[in-house]
């Protein structure tokens, strides 16, 4: 199979929309997240999404291929929390190496089969590392500003389980997003060259941070051109934004990472920002047509969808992105 840096030199590719978003559909009772496996489980499951890869793996696969299906060349694993750290607001750390495995797994069956279908369209898994719901850079307590909730290395252990366990499911590359607060990428970033380095092996990293308001920073404080810096000490197959926006707000701090970087770039932005209820009222067209602007600015390698988002969203993304060549970046960073 064609790899994933021969397949970014030939067209823009994309990225699959929200997984969250279309489970939210199938409307899952707490029964439901339980399965069979977990039905006498002393804590509540309802909402632990990476589970339903065990206890709802058909569901999965089924977004998987909505996605592929709507043009997709990359979707993500069901793995947005899959750590230690994520996993313990369910009491479900012991599970947490089998969760990611599974989750590639069932995304790489799905890949393969649509691969199969057309071999000169080479469907990638990219393994799915969220930012976890801990901040190493700042205190959750206001009146000690020097205590962590997380350090560095919890950081570290923690990534590298997800990490090598993403691997053995087979995923073609690792994805570390939504990053709010770059020391938790780094620690990321590092797990990921410990296991590389352990395997011998190499397996392409994309790096997506997320700009959190108007403000045009993360939550930790790094502007466009900091965040960059920080994550430019390892060669990256992209480095992008993804989340809090919608992909208007989004473009003017894409546009400024595209012009320092020399790395491919990614996007996958909302569907426009939440209403008052916290849904997503951008249609698939309001959103292909922000998405042009990308294109026709040459902004982006990799573009798809955040929060909101839905196979239509992609089927559109792609029509339009078909169009026009990659991103190629004059940038000597």
């Amino acid at each position: 199979m064609s790899s994933i840096h021969e397949a970014i030199k030939k067209n823009i590719l994309i990225l699959d929309g929200a997984m969250g978003t279309m489970l939210q559909r199938y409307n899952f009772s707490e029964e439901d997240f339980r399965g069979e496996r977990f039905k006498d489980f002393p804590h509540s499951l309802k909402g632990n999404n990476d589970l339903l890869s065990l206890t709802q793996p058909q569901a999965i696969k089924a977004v998987h291929a909505a996605y592929f299906e709507a043009g997709a060349d990359i979707v993500e694993t069901n793995t947005f929390s899959g750590t230690t750290i994520g996993m313990a607001d369910y009491f479900l750390e012991e599970y947490v190496y089998e969760l990611n495995y599974e989750s590639a797994k069932l995304a790489r069956e799905v890949a393969d089969e649509w691969t199969a279908k057309n071999p000169d369209k080479p469907r990638f898994v990219a393994g799915s590392i969220g930012p976890t719901n801990r901040t190493a850079s700042m205190s959750p307590d206001v009146n000690d500003p020097g205590y962590r909730a997380v350090t560095f290395d919890d950081l570290r252990i923690a990534y590298k389980q997800q990490v090598e366990a993403l691997i053995d499911g087979g995923s073609d590359l690792l994805l570390v997003e939504t990053i709010f607060d770059t020391l938790n990428a780094k620690a990321a970033l590092f797990a990921i060259e410990e296991v590389k380095d352990e395997r011998n092996i190499d397996i392409p990293i994309m790096v997506s941070g997320t700009i959190t308001d108007a403000s045009g920073r993360t939550l930790s404080g790094q502007t466009v051109e900091a965040f960059l810096v920080s994550v430019s000490h390892i060669p990256l197959l992209s480095v992008g934004f993804n989340c809090a926006l919608g992909a208007d707000l989004l473009k003017p701090y894409l546009q400024t990472l595209s012009q320092n970087t020399s790395f491919n770039v990614s996007a996958h932005p909302n569907a426009g920002l939440p209403n008052a209820f916290g849904e997503y009222d951008e249609t698939p067209a309001e959103m292909q047509s922000q998405i042009k602007t990308y294109l026709d600015d040459n902004l982006v390698n990799i573009i798809g969808g955040c929060c909101g988002t839905t196979p239509e969203h992609i089927r559109l993304i792609a029509d339009i992105a078909k169009d026009y060549k990659p991103r190629v970046s004059t940038a000597t960073m």
